[in-house]
């Protein structure tokens, strides 16, 4: 997978050549030398938006009432209480 980076001139002229190398890997655009948009085939976008889980879905714990999950008692050794007088 190569990366091809165009100027937007370049793609104006040449869309079908530009599209062709989206083939081989993603095209970066540059509008005055910094680059602004990205060409990718429907199949490579696909790929990268598909996989990717949100972070609600990365936290998120389906199967949480299957999991058997007793805290132990705090020992009072490892806290003193306040004195507020």
């Amino acid at each position: 997978m190569g990366i091809t980076t165009v100027s937007s001139r370049e793609f104006n002229q040449d869309v079908s050549r530009i599209k062709r190398a989206a083939d081989n890997g993603p095209v970066f655009i540059t509008d005055r030398g910094h680059p602004s948009h990205v060409l990718l085939t429907i199949e490579d976008y696909q790929r990268i938006t598909d996989k990717q889980k949100s972070i609600v879905e990365l936290l998120a714990m389906p199967d949480a009432a299957d999991i058997d999950f007793e805290p132990p008692r705090l020992n009072k050794a490892l806290y003193k209480l306040a004195d507020l007088s």
